[in-house]
């Protein structure tokens, strides 16, 4: 008899401590699974992602009038490409005869006057903008670094062979190495067609 409280004597403290524990381990897991703020770069929230600052600036609408007529018919509008290499139109044609006399824009500087592949090009930089604007085909009558005038003429239109079979001016912008749509140069009273006018019928 002695024996038998002895052995429960000796047993009884481990199996008190493993109740214990068994009994302090769902809220030990509890207490893990918990997120514990402050307590560590690891444990805190991860704020949301920040929204990326647009790193195109919208284009001003600076342009004074159309580089060629009044206001020309869009042959091609702008296509930009997908890749820096690929296929689009960078720029738009603007029906014009040759012989055409082409203007600059806005104000600017001449950065190149001569013939790329064979084509008459003319590229101007406009002032305080970092824009370059470019024509071509067109015969120059300015040339590198000089200083136009918003509606100085620049050139005429060259004749053209497959790229505008009836004539026309292809009209570019660039900011850096990336095109941009011409038109956006144009304030909104120059996109817009001129109102009709009925004309008298004379007898």
């Amino acid at each position: 008899m002695r024996e038998k409280r002895k052995v429960r004597a000796l047993l009884w403290p481990p199996l008190a401590v493993l109740l214990v524990l068994a009994a302090l381990s769902p809220l030990a897991w509890a207490e893990a699974r918990q997120p514990v703020y402050g307590a560590g770069p690891a444990r805190e929230p991860t704020p949301p992602p920040a929204t990326a600052a647009p790193t195109e600036a919208p284009v001003p609408a600076l342009a004074r009038l159309w580089p060629v007529g009044v206001r020309p018919a869009v042959v091609r509008g702008w296509d930009p490409p997908l890749t820096p290499y690929g296929h689009g139109h960078r720029g738009v044609d603007l029906a014009a005869a040759p012989g055409s006399p082409v203007r600059a824009v806005a104000a600017g500087r001449v950065t190149f006057a001569g013939r790329v592949g064979g084509k008459g090009v003319v590229s101007i930089e406009l002032s305080g903008t970092g824009l370059r604007t470019t024509y071509e085909p067109v015969r120059a009558s300015v040339g590198k670094g000089d200083e136009v005038a918003a509606g100085e003429v620049v050139g005429r239109v060259e004749t053209t062979g497959a790229h505008c079979p009836a004539g026309c001016l292809h009209w570019g912008l660039r900011r850096g190495e990336a095109y941009l749509d011409p038109l956006s140069l144009l304030p909104p009273a120059l996109l817009r067609r001129a109102p009709s006018r009925l004309l008298p019928v004379l007898t």
